[in-house]
């Protein structure tokens, strides 16, 4: 009953999800044949109010509800992420479907999807098991 909070805010994002069409496999299609603006607004929206946020923390210095300091590590660049991103691209125009919906999907009654997520389990395993060996 202590993380009931936690299923209350992924039941609420699971409906803003739905009512605004971001996981509607015709409209991730749309976006990738460049027919639509749709999904670039919402990513577009996404990314604007994430600058937005992380500005306002570094400049009034908000803490987290446990009065520890916010601090985002600075990244490096890499040329895996290339890859990777082609990858994470491919795998979403082809099942049209990213991690952060896929439950949602699978909760509107689109169950093939679970082989989506399946394929994500066994894709973040197989990273996890190959990562010492891959360049860094």
């Amino acid at each position: 009953m202590k993380n009931i909070r936690y299923l209350v805010a992924g039941t609420f994002f699971g409906i803003v999800l739905v009512k605004a069409q971001v996981i509607s496999w015709f409209r991730i299609q749309e976006m990738f044949q460049l027919t639509s603006f749709h999904m670039y607004g919402v990513i577009g929206t996404a990314v604007v109010t994430g600058i937005i946020s992380l500005q306002l923390i570094k400049r009034f210095k908000i803490k987290t509800i446990q009065g520890e300091p916010i601090s985002v590590a600075p990244k490096t660049f890499n040329k895996g992420q290339i890859f990777g991103g082609l990858l994470f691209g491919v795998g979403w125009a082809i099942t049209g479907a990213c991690p952060g919906p896929l439950f949602a999907q699978i909760g509107t009654g689109f169950t093939v999807v679970g082989v989506t997520l399946l394929s994500a389990i066994a894709g973040t395993w197989i990273y996890g098991a190959l990562k010492p060996k891959l360049p860094h």
